[in-house]
């Protein structure tokens, strides 16, 4: 094990509840089995390379300030490429992890040419193995970042001009090759610069043919390969282009219905994307469990006063509760996980912040889980959702639903009956619920 961070000498540990060391989990126990499964199981935690080992702490307004020495270290950039794959899975090791993911460029230099940055992957996946095979640790996905060379500018798969699809085509496939060789569980697609700013130099409906043409061959070559992954889509509805193709759950839904795509991709949903749509965490999942598609979660929070993408650390126990509520009512993860997709503010400069960010979510994950799986099985919330409905499932109901009654029929009931009688909603007697098993979690 390397040394890029002497404060913490000994893996991250479970403490419990009342322990006070700033270094221990309080609320995650890996093997504490919660709903036939332990915590590690259901929450199949993952690191990101990006913000974690690849960002120190620039922004649009000003330079970095994060203590990153493997960053843009001196010397041949494979050298420095390897010396922080060293630092991040010394982190993982200690942070006690189970999963990573990455970027292509993440992980290895962008060359001079695609076929000399093709080098580099293949190179840094050789090293990535090592460590993995060393240390333990699993992929839970790898992307490509088809958004940051200028090359992109006009998008990837969706670009006006078909030799930069050309281009992005060969670097998913490489992307994904990689993938499958780390025994990856996923491959992830972000549409990062796959929208538009405005229709007057678009034709987004040739730009959504192309993005599915796209997908398509990446399914292809999915099987061609034997990847046994799942292909993710991840929504967001804006930033950095105006209008994204992938806005939310329901946009992607309705894309995959479009072009034949139900079945083979499904979706990985962040937490901050889904408050920049203007939804709940919880509504996305449960919108992608009703449509087939949920697939994995980017663990993350925004902030309700700015409105762009801030991938703060998650800290509401109540807000992750109901998506783990959701997410355990829909049966679980199966290929997916929590990857933190988050970042540390631009004042936390010490390297051993990253682990209190990292604690900090892998707890509140851990407390909302047991909050979560609580209420599911004592069926406090799922108990008065059925009684709400139970009209439904009564004669009357079933009998509208299988197409016995015509609407002039229902017409003729409705000039006969007397008034409907209305029934309370009760909102803030279930929100108090909430609020009552998050209290008294142990």
């Amino acid at each position: 094990m390397t040394d890029f961070f002497p404060n913490v000498t000994k893996p991250i540990a479970y403490e419990g509840p009342d322990s006070d060391n700033p270094l221990a989990f309080r609320w995650y126990d890996a093997d504490r089995i919660v709903a036939g499964k332990t915590m590690a199981e259901h929450l199949r935690f993952a690191v990101c390379y990006w913000h974690s080992f690849s960002w120190d702490g620039f922004d649009i307004f000003g330079a970095g300030t994060l203590d990153r020495p493997w960053i843009n270290a001196p010397g041949d950039p494979i050298a420095a490429a390897k010396q922080k794959m060293a630092a991040a899975f010394e982190f993982f090791e200690k942070l006690g992890a189970p999963f990573w993911s990455f970027h292509d460029r993440d992980i290895a230099p962008e060359g001079a040419s695609f076929a000399e940055s093709v080098r580099n992957l293949a190179i840094m996946v050789d090293e990535a193995q090592a460590h993995m095979e060393r240390t333990g640790r699993k992929l839970l996905w790898g992307t490509a970042n088809a958004f940051s060379n200028p090359r992109y500018q006009a998008g990837a798969a969706t670009n006006p001009d078909p030799e930069v699809f050309a281009y992005a085509a060969g670097q998913v496939c490489a992307a994904l090759d990689a993938t499958h060789r780390l025994g990856g569980a996923n491959y992830v697609l972000w549409g990062g610069r796959e929208g538009y700013e405005t229709l007057l130099n678009t034709d987004m409906v040739r730009e959504q043919e192309q993005l599915a043409r796209f997908l398509t061959m990446v399914i292809e070559h999915k099987k061609k390969i034997g990847f046994s992954g799942t292909i993710l889509l991840e929504p967001k509805p804006f930033e950095p282009t105006k209008h994204q193709y992938d806005y939310d759950v329901a946009a992607c839904h309705a894309f995959l219905e479009k072009f034949d795509l139900m079945g083979e991709v499904r979706t990985n949903i962040e937490v901050n994307h889904a408050t920049l749509a203007g939804h709940d965490f919880a509504h996305e999942v449960a919108a992608a469990f009703g449509a087939g598609i949920f697939g994995s979660i980017d663990a993350n929070a925004g902030d309700d006063r700015l409105g762009w993408d801030l991938d703060r650390f998650p800290v509401s126990v109540e807000q992750m509760t109901l998506g783990m509520y959701e997410i355990l009512k829909g049966g679980g993860f199966s290929t997916g996980g929590l990857m933190f997709d988050a970042k540390l503010r631009r004042q936390s400069i010490e390297r051993d912040d990253l682990f209190h960010a990292h604690i900090g979510g892998m707890d509140t994950m851990a407390r909302s889980l047991l909050a979560a799986s609580a209420l599911l099985q004592d069926g406090a919330l799922s108990g008065p959702v059925a009684d709400r409905y139970a009209g439904w499932d009564g004669d009357f109901g079933g009998q509208i639903m299988k197409g016995e009654h015509t609407l002039s029929g229902l017409r003729d009931r409705a000039v006969a009956m007397p008034e409907p009688v209305r029934a309370s909603g009760r909102q803030e007697v279930l929100e108090n619920v909430v609020a009552r098993y998050i209290e008294r979690i142990r």
